[in-house]
């Protein structure tokens, strides 16, 4: 079966969990405190992509309570998966 063109794509807004990364400066759309790395403590963030009428606007990055404490602006974010290596 061959993979949908971009324009068939479902276009609406998502979230996702991922690890927080070393160098990210994102703010937290909620408490609006950085999302810091830390090297001996593995935290989560919540990142979505956030559309409207179709089109994508921006991206919002959570602290993974705060999303939950907001009642998930996003719907429910999709796990992480493990990346590969290459």
């Amino acid at each position: 079966m061959a993979p949908k063109a971009a324009t068939e794509l479902k276009r609406e807004s998502r979230a996702v969990t991922r690890l927080i990364e070393a160098g990210s400066m994102a703010e937290c759309s909620v408490c609006e405190k950085v999302l810091k790395f830390r090297a001996r403590q593995r935290d989560f963030q919540v990142i979505c992509n956030v559309y409207e009428d179709g089109n994508w606007v921006r991206v919002e990055h959570f602290h993974d309570e705060c999303y939950v404490e907001a009642d998930e602006p996003f719907g429910p974010p999709a796990e992480m998966t493990p990346r590969r290596r290459g």
